[in-house]
């Protein structure tokens, strides 16, 4: 088992330069939050002297990334934090943060009543009871759950001819896209097959990253562990569509749970930067369809820029001719998956993605894209525009019939 960040990475690398400070998203909003040099270098100097000096005010840190991205050492400052979260704090999960961090139970109890569920939570009432009662901010706007996931789809309607395709590969689809929206596998699905390549579902769990948001820690760990059992299984890639899961699966295993995924790590990737890596090798083909036409503007989630893979994303929607893409600054939407549907970071949450929304309002696209889904929850919420995964925009752009016509030959 590979140990956690905490043996592995040397703290004392860092400089003292604060460039992780002014890069931090938090620091400017929140002023109870001392900042990720204070609460990830410095403190951690001072908490194995004694674990008094550990400071609660860490569970504002959004795991965002950012101060690593910046930090000119390569101190990993977030998962310094986080470890120090798992091994000092004394806060104990909330039914809140369970419900928050249960998305494979809560989805799966809605998913027969999604409607009704969809109804309540919609109301005032609701709204001023999760709030009350449970600490769910009153002004934030839940994903609607659907009666029909894409698991099922995928059994009804596609599974039987996937394996007359002759390449494979592995599909993570993840929570959102089983129980809010399916669509998204579909689209994959759609694409991959019209490439040539049959899809594999494999025996997934949550990736986890939820979990490790709450402090839930040994279920994160457990979770980890089946998925990386699950990928032992088979050699082929592991693709998937979300940033966050991948960069949880990928990073986070071993780095903040401790969690041995050196055998699959690198079969882990995401659909775009694996679909561009095919194009430039020229195994595959795309056909556009020449009717298609839309302005939109991308959205670079925090751990994309992490993975460093946003120009696989970039390069991709480039190619579609009738495509006009705008890629707005960098910058946090301020949702972090679960941090902000919490009542006590509500407003720092949408404090930090002001930015973001009103660019997003300057540029008025036709729709925005990231690979992010909570990303979506908080874009579509926050500026009312829609927000579409990169592979949904590829799945309508693509004439998917001479596209398999074109990689029939190849």
């Amino acid at each position: 088992m590979q140990e956690s960040n905490l043996s592995t990475n040397n703290f004392e690398q860092c400089i003292k330069c604060t460039i992780c400070t002014a890069y931090c998203p938090v620091v400017p909003v929140n002023p109870l939050y001392p900042g990720p040099k204070q609460a990830g270098p410095d403190g951690e100097r001072l908490r194995l002297k004694n674990p008094f000096f550990y400071d609660e005010n860490l569970k504002y840190c959004m795991n965002c990334k950012r101060c690593e991205n910046a930090c000119p050492s390569g101190v990993k400052i977030a998962d310094i934090i986080h470890s120090a979260r798992r091994k000092y704090s004394r806060h104990k999960p909330s039914l809140r943060d369970r419900i928050l961090a249960g998305t494979d139970f809560m989805g799966t109890v809605a998913r027969p009543v999604a409607p009704l569920v969809n109804a309540v939570v919609r109301t005032p009432l609701a709204k001023s009871a999760m709030d009350s009662i449970l600490g769910v901010d009153r002004h934030r706007t839940f994903p609607a759950y659907q009666m029909k996931g894409f698991e099922g789809w995928f059994r009804r309607h596609a599974a039987a001819r996937q394996a007359s395709y002759p390449r494979q590969v592995a599909f993570f689809h993840g929570c959102s896209t089983e129980f809010q929206h399916p669509e998204v596998g579909k689209a994959f699905v759609s694409v991959l097959n019209a490439l040539g390549y049959g899809v594999q579902l494999v025996d997934e769990q949550c990736c986890g990253v939820a979990m490790i948001s709450n402090g839930l820690w040994k279920q994160a760990e457990k979770h980890a562990r089946k998925n990386i059992r699950a990928f032992g299984k088979t050699d082929l890639p592991i693709v998937t569509t979300a940033s966050t899961c991948t960069f949880t699966m990928r990073d986070e295993y071993p780095d903040v749970l401790g969690v041995d995924n050196s055998a699959v790590r690198d079969r882990i990737v995401l659909v775009e930067k694996w679909l561009y890596e095919l194009l430039d090798s020229g195994r595959v083909k795309l056909v556009f369809r020449p009717d298609y036409h839309a302005r939109v503007a991308y959205h670079i989630p925090c751990h994309m820029e992490k993975l460093g893979w946003s120009l696989f994303t970039r390069e991709l929607l480039g190619m579609i001719p009738g495509l006009e893409l705008t890629v707005l600054d960098s910058g946090c939407c301020g949702i972090a998956g679960t941090y902000g549907f919490k009542k006590e970071n509500y407003a720092y949450s949408q404090a930090i993605g002001k930015p973001l929304f009103d660019q997003i309002k300057t540029v008025a696209p036709d729709f925005v894209t990231s690979e992010c889904d909570t990303c979506k929850w908080q874009i579509e919420m926050s500026t009312g525009f829609a927000v579409k995964n990169p592979v949904l925009i590829l799945a309508e752009a693509l004439d998917l019939e001479a596209t398999a016509a074109a990689n029939a030959v190849l």
